[in-house]
């Protein structure tokens, strides 16, 4: 079916990763039932994901949904740099939850893409840039605050989602938050860093400086390697450039890691996303094993109704 009568067709796409992690830190534990089949294993995160998604599919414009997630945690680019994230650290009781996430997410009917040689970005990355050519669709809705995805971003065609603070970053929005263009993004992040993927980044950039620069040349090549030839007033513009001269090559790198990738191996079509309703006979195992009946209440639709 089509969006409903009024609206633009809008493909919804979600950071399952970031939803398991936000839903691990943000709501309460909770305990299988001890004879339901999982021996007690704790499963509050795939509770609190399951109630998330169901909010999401019950908003009227919902149509066509696909969840990304991290299937094991390395990717590609842990050969290209050893610092890179790993899931040493991770908590054993949110790392065991991640099977069950995808199976959730599968339960409820959605489009599952559990990634492993690339990441869950590189698949939401892959699916953005396949839909904002396709001329059925209207608008890309990419659901994370993760601002890697920030590099998606198409003018207001492409967007970023953060559900939780209820604000859309469209291109201008981007612009405004990082003070660089979508396009940007990866050469920002590979001279500020980002702690969260394991990127150093190169000593003395900070947001601002950064910023500056890329919004006046683009990008991390056309930077001039001495200072003296910048045409803008950067504070620390010495230390700035003796940084970038001795780490342009890292900084190439860190680049490349923070470039999502767009030829992730998914099915993104508008036929694979198309949500027909929960899987009956799937979510209501899964709801037994869990421990959370009442879920089953909420679900909008079955795909055999």
């Amino acid at each position: 079916a089509r969006a409903p009568a009024g609206l633009m067709l809008r493909v919804h796409l979600v950071d399952g990763t970031y939803e398991l992690f936000r839903a691990y830190f943000g709501a309460p534990g909770a305990k299988a039932p001890a004879d339901a089949g999982l021996g007690g294993q704790e499963v509050g995160a795939v509770r609190g994901l399951l109630r998330s998604l169901l909010a999401l599919l019950r908003e009227e414009e919902v149509t066509h949904v696909g969840v990304a997630f991290d299937h094991v945690i390395e990717s590609f680019r842990n050969e290209l740099f050893a610092g890179y994230k790993t899931g040493e650290g991770m908590d054993p009781a949110l790392y065991a939850q991640f099977p069950l996430a995808e199976e959730a997410a599968a339960a409820l009917g959605l489009a599952v893409w559990p990634m492993v040689e690339f990441e869950a970005d590189d698949a939401l990355a892959t699916a953005a840039a396949r839909l904002a050519e396709d001329p059925e669709v209207g608008q890309v809705r990419i659901l994370s605050p993760d601002k890697d995805l920030c590099q998606c971003v198409r003018g207001d065609r492409v967007v970023c989602v953060d559900r939780l603070r209820g604000r859309v970053l469209d291109d201008a929005a981007v612009k405004e938050k990082f003070g660089v263009a979508p396009r940007s993004i990866p050469d920002l992040l590979a001279l500020v860093g980002d702690s969260a993927d394991g990127i150093p980044g190169l000593d003395r950039f900070g947001d601002k400086s950064a910023a500056a620069l890329l919004q006046r040349y683009g990008d991390l090549d056309s930077i001039p390697d001495d200072e003296a030839r910048w045409d803008l007033k950067v504070r620390g513009a010495a230390a700035l450039g003796a940084s970038l001269r001795q780490g342009r090559e890292a900084a190439r790198l860190y680049r490349r890691l923070a470039t999502l990738r767009t030829d992730a191996p998914i099915d993104s079509s508008l036929e694979a996303l198309r949500y027909r309703g929960a899987r009956r006979g799937a979510l209501t195992d899964l709801c037994r094993r869990l421990g959370e009946g009442r879920l089953l209440d909420r679900v909008p639709r079955f795909a055999d109704e």
